[in-house]
């Protein structure tokens, strides 16, 4: 840790002879650096990179580090970024807090969650270490078999609208570090900046995109839903994402009363849910042969339905499984498009491959894991804009589909492993050449 060492000139800035009334360890502080370095991230509101941090590394750090130990340090406003929701459903607002303030975050996140994971219910998956986004969907899909009846439950603005003295109060449960609380109320409270400089004062809500968010909202989702649930309903399954939860139940009455209850419970705790967009899903399939209203659902990218699957004796049946969703399909494809594949002609497919490549194995770990012929379909527009390219690229392959197609299988066939998609099943031969 060099940034240990005295010296720079940032360190002779800052006031080193008085004592320090909370004690935070550097060794902490630099482990958050490198956290926060690993996951790299846009510029807050100050425009400082990584990189430029980096410039005085030694210096920054001590400064934080410094005002963090007297209780000095405020954080900036929040950079406000507004995403555009898939199918044009408004807009997601994330936060982006400036590289000092996300290495702050990160020291209190390493205090507090060793502290509260072990509490946390096993049905929780989000931001938690050894889980994650598949391990829900895994786990639902398995309840799903067994389980009748799914409540898909939405939560109405749920970053913005969380309780900041009940988040406080959680905290305050396990841990009583006086800095702690001290800075989780101030980032709590921390103003949002607009573009235009503007700033938006926030009376509720944790910024998605935060380091310290995650932890927070975890940990009062733990006592406003997981833990209520345990000792109100401790024969109901369910699975939790952060925000997003589905119920499973055996029956519609029950599925309606247990509805009723969470509805009543999160009401209590501050929080709204979306009556539109809650619903209540019959999981029919081959086996269950009933009818509702709704028949299928969408979970973290995964949209549950009955689809033909093959049975371990071989025999086809219909079973209530998961698939890559409409919305996350329409986003990959039109993510291929951006790319613009078949006007790079200037590119060899070596380029292409290395450009595109790391997108799409993230693809294919996540989509490909249940039912990836639904992710296979989408990845198979990359071949028939490689097909475009060649056409481009090679004055002999103009206006010859064909033979451009024949041109890329015998890439892939030389060289399998060029594109991530190539091993993964949609090769440029066979069944994908009729595609294009």
């Amino acid at each position: 840790m060099p940034w240990l060492a005295s010296g720079s000139t940032a360190v002779r800035e800052e006031p080193v002879s008085q004592p320090k009334p909370f004690a935070i360890s550097k060794e902490v502080v630099w482990e958050a650096y490198l956290r926060v370095k690993a996951n790299k991230g846009a510029a807050g509101v100050d425009g400082q990179s990584i990189e430029e941090f980096e410039r005085d590394l030694k210096g920054n750090l001590y400064k934080l580090w410094n005002r963090m130990c007297s209780g000095s340090y405020f954080p900036p406003p929040v950079r406000m970024v507004e995403i555009p929701k898939p199918g044009g459903r408004g807009v997601r607002v994330l936060g982006v807090p400036t590289v000092a303030d996300r290495v702050a975050q990160t020291v209190v996140k390493l205090y507090l969650e060793p502290k509260v994971e072990p509490v946390f219910h096993d049905s929780s998956y989000g931001y938690r270490p050894r889980k994650s986004a598949l391990d829900a969907v895994e786990q639902c899909r398995w309840r799903c078999l067994k389980a009748d009846w799914v409540i898909d439950l939405d939560i109405k603005a749920f970053f913005d609208t969380l309780p900041h003295a009940l988040v406080i109060k959680a905290v305050r449960k396990h841990i009583d570090l006086k800095w702690i609380l001290l800075y989780v109320q101030r980032w709590l409270e921390a103003s949002m900046q607009r573009e235009d400089g503007s700033l938006v004062a926030r009376g509720s809500g944790s910024p998605q995109g935060s380091a310290i968010s995650p932890l927070l909202a975890n940990l009062f989702m733990h006592y406003a839903f997981d833990a209520w649930m345990q000792r109100e309903c401790p024969r109901i399954w369910f699975e939790r994402y952060c925000d997003d939860v589905v119920i499973h139940c055996a029956s519609l009455k029950q599925a309606e009363y247990v509805q009723d209850r969470i509805v009543r419970r999160l009401k209590e705790c501050g929080l709204e849910v979306h009556q539109d967009k809650t619903r209540i899903v019959y999981c029919r399939d081959g086996r269950r042969q009933g009818s509702h209203e709704h028949e299928r659902f969408t979970y973290l990218g995964y949209e549950f339905r009955a689809r033909g699957a093959r049975g371990t004796d071989g025999a086809i049946f219909d079973g209530f499984l998961p698939a890559m969703s409409r919305e996350a399909a329409k986003e990959v494809r039109q993510t291929i498009q951006s790319w613009h594949l078949g006007r790079r002609s200037g590119s060899t497919l070596g380029d292409l491959a290395r450009s595109i490549n790391a997108v799409v194995r993230g693809w294919i770990n996540y989509y490909g894991r249940f039912y990836a012929s639904a992710l296979y379909r989408q990845l198979n527009m990359i071949n028939v804009h490689l097909v475009r390219w060649a056409m481009q690229k090679y004055k002999r392959l103009r206006r010859r589909r064909l033979r451009a197609w024949g041109f890329l299988n015998g890439v892939a066939e030389r060289e399998p492993g060029l594109f991530a998609h190539w091993p993964a099943g949609p090769r440029p031969g066979g069944r994908a050449m009729g595609a294009g």
